[in-house]
């Protein structure tokens, strides 16, 4: 800002008190804005010591805004949770009665559910009494492997939740392999998960599949999910790939507990 005045007061422009204002300088550059590159010569280490401040400061406070309104919204949803459908039947992980059931919407392509996946596992360890999971789909338009990934896992779920979230694991440690072979990786990946390939073949053509994988998708953009991967905890939403620490948090609310 010294460097700034000293420049305007060089160049002529009348400085009536110890600092101009914010207006005044507004005006003098919109009138001059070869101020702003006179002021940059003049010290260019300092401009760009104090641009990065102001960057750092604008970062730190959005970063707090968008955590005060993550809690308020948070907070919202504890008091009305979101409802996602819970079929009976559905595949799963984790006891049926457990006290929360984390809805996964999930992208077999998208690199970001590979992480959501291993956090998952995580969660799963760290609660196997307390915690259910669910898999469901959103498979993104701009992932081609992702509709088929979803049909298959859908498909091989009619042979039993084992053999389904045993295929949902090969998919998300071998990525690399889907976007790679597509199909026929799906294929070894069933054949490995100990599927009868005959009926996959069948199920996953079946309108049964794949008007199952559009109603999750339906599900998950009713409740404003546009990226993935997306999580309800007990109707509590996460959207993203967020570290156990975040899960831990919402999930030992709703037990009741403290973080340990």
């Amino acid at each position: 800002m010294k460097t700034l005045i000293m420049v305007l007061a060089g160049l002529g422009f009348m400085i009536t008190s110890c600092a101009p204002t914010a207006k005044q300088i507004k005006e003098a550059i919109e009138k001059d804005p070869s101020i702003v590159f006179v002021a940059i010569e003049k010290d260019p280490e300092k401009f760009i010591e104090v641009v990065n401040k102001a960057a750092r400061e604008a970062q730190m406070k959005g970063q707090a805004k968008s955590q005060e309104d993550e809690g308020k919204k948070r907070d919202e949803e504890f008091k009305n949770p979101l409802k996602p459908e819970l079929e009976s039947g559905r595949a799963s992980l984790g006891p049926a009665d457990a006290k929360v059931t984390i809805v996964e919407y999930s992208d077999f392509e998208c690199p970001y559910c590979t992480k959501g996946y291993k956090t998952i596992k995580e969660v799963l360890q760290a609660y196997p009494n307390q915690v259910r999971v669910i898999f469901k789909h959103l498979p993104l338009d701009f992932h081609p492997k992702a509709l088929p990934a979803a049909k298959y896992f859908e498909a091989i779920a009619k042979q039993g939740a084992e053999k389904a979230y045993k295929f949902h694991d090969l998919v998300f440690e071998s990525q690399d392999k889907l976007r790679e072979k597509g199909e026929v990786f799906l294929k070894e990946a069933a054949k490995k998960a100990g599927a009868d390939m005959k009926k996959v073949e069948k199920d996953i053509a079946s309108p049964e599949v794949a008007a199952q994988v559009s109603k999750d998708t339906a599900e998950a953009q009713k409740f404003g999910m546009s990226g993935t991967p997306g999580f309800l905890i007990n109707g509590v939403s996460l959207r993203g790939a967020y570290p156990f620490s975040e899960f831990k948090s919402i999930i030992d609310r709703h037990l009741g507990t403290t973080a340990k």
